[in-house]
């Protein structure tokens, strides 16, 4: 079960584990004792078939490319059981996190792409939209009111100082 798991699906040692706890669970484990899955999941990650950094560097890259910021990746992350330290190692730089944040505006037609000049209430969404994503206050207010498409390009090009 665990190596047809690991067959199909990125994943990291965490993810694994919970997988084969439920499985067993939901076919009414009767077994003498505790279950080996802490012997498998260790026997996996030592022949190289689960590695956590890995597949944080592919899940961290994959949801910035969606336009998902810090924070909201960092949680997604957690939630996939990947130590602290592996999190900070693929830990995006201000440059990336900028892009992040003009994919998701230009993807979800945020300020200057917006197809009219949005109001108050329509900006504010935007900037809590924004939020949700994971992306600091400052990025979200100098995206959405960004005064034209080339400008909000201009700072997401520009480095933090």
């Amino acid at each position: 079960m665990a190596l047809a798991y690991v067959a199909r699906f990125a994943t990291s040692a965490s993810k694994l584990s919970t997988y084969l706890r439920r499985k067993l669970r939901e076919r009414g484990w009767e077994g003498q004792g505790e279950p080996p899955i802490a012997a498998i999941v260790a026997r996996f990650v030592d022949v190289g078939y689960i590695d956590d950094e890995a597949y944080a560097r592919s899940k961290s890259g994959s949801l910035l490319r969606r336009g998902y910021g810090e924070r909201r990746i960092g949680q997604a992350l957690g939630a996939a059981g990947i130590a602290e330290e592996i999190r900070e190692a693929v830990r995006s730089g201000p440059g990336e996190q900028r892009l992040a944040a003009l994919a998701l505006a230009r993807k979800r037609r945020f300020g200057p792409w917006c197809a009219t000049l949005p109001d108050r209430p329509l900006r504010e969404k935007q900037i809590s939209a924004m939020l949700r994503a994971g992306h600091p206050l400052d990025s979200a207010r100098e995206l959405v009111n960004a005064a034209s498409v080339e400008a909000a390009v201009q700072w997401a090009a520009e480095e933090e100082e």
